[in-house]
């Protein structure tokens, strides 16, 4: 790497995962010149086909889905401007209740020690100020980003590494608002017809987040990089609500601090480093 450019490593399950939780804040840090590096852990072999055929088709074909969806992926990384893009290659397990997630050869079934030995070699050789993956319950309880929080610890735990080390998350409170921006713009929340959102059980308490970064000038290159994941993306919620009104829901992404407590809310993720404010 560069003398003096810092490197932020995220460690996300599948292709599209950078895009939908960190789209805005790849952009920002890559655009002002930081190295970013993305870790794709498994390859989403069961996602849907391009044509929307599920897994559990006849038709579906894993090996042709995984081929899609890291062509996708290509687009995505061009698009974000991520300066390396890593593939562990390992299988994609599915959802929770799905049987795929008790394929032994699924990521979610692989040994950590086999896990976190592959990403401690990226780790090694980048060596970043920087981590970035999921909460303990992978975000929303997908056992692929519950393994690729288990393997990201691991992998330090091998390096001996200590960079600073983020979840990426959303403050629970974003979820009332967003019912009221929506409705500014005539829409109805996601499973909401009768305009009444339920209690989300996804995201972290306001008072656990610990970073906020301001990305509204790069709402529109996260949306560009949710698109180029059309096999998975096109039909989903945000990419069918105004832009005007994705660019207001999606102008911050949110982080909790793992590896230390901080005292106010940190607005750059290279705070408290000799890079503090150098790359936004």
């Amino acid at each position: 790497m560069a003398e003096g450019t810092p490197t932020i490593l995220l460690v996300h399950a599948h292709p599209d995962d950078e895009a939908s939780t960190t789209g805005g804040t790849i952009a920002r840090y890559a655009a002002a010149g930081a190295r970013v590096v993305l870790v794709a852990c498994t390859n989403g072999e069961l996602g849907d086909t391009p044509s929307g055929l599920s897994p559990e088709h006849e038709d579906h074909s894993t090996a042709d889905v995984a081929a899609h969806r890291l062509a996708e992926l290509e687009d995505s990384v061009r698009i974000l401007g991520i300066t390396r893009s890593v593939l562990l290659g390992f299988h994609d397990s599915g959802m929770a209740d799905s049987p795929h997630s008790q394929d032994p050869h699924s990521f979610f079934l692989t040994p950590l020690d086999e896990t976190a030995a592959r990403l401690a070699t990226v780790l090694e050789e980048e060596r970043p100020d920087v981590v970035i993956t999921y909460d303990e319950n992978g975000f929303y309880g997908h056992p692929d980003h519950i393994q690729a929080n288990r393997t990201t610890l691991a992998a330090l735990r091998l390096t001996g590494q200590t960079p600073k080390l983020y979840y990426a998350t959303i403050a629970r409170s974003r979820f009332g608002q967003l019912g009221e921006v929506l409705a500014r713009y005539g829409v109805a929340a996601p499973g909401d017809a009768e305009g009444e959102a339920e209690e989300p059980t996804i995201g972290a308490l306001d008072e656990d987040i610990a970073a906020v970064i301001d990305v509204a000038n790069f709402t529109g290159v996260k949306r560009a990089a949710l698109q180029a994941h059309a096999s998975q993306t096109a039909q989903t919620f945000f990419l069918q609500i105004p832009p005007e009104a994705f660019d207001e829901i999606f102008a911050s992404e949110y982080f909790e601090r793992v590896d230390a407590k901080v005292d106010t809310i940190e607005t750059d993720l290279l705070a408290d480093t000799p890079y503090e404010g150098r790359f936004l």
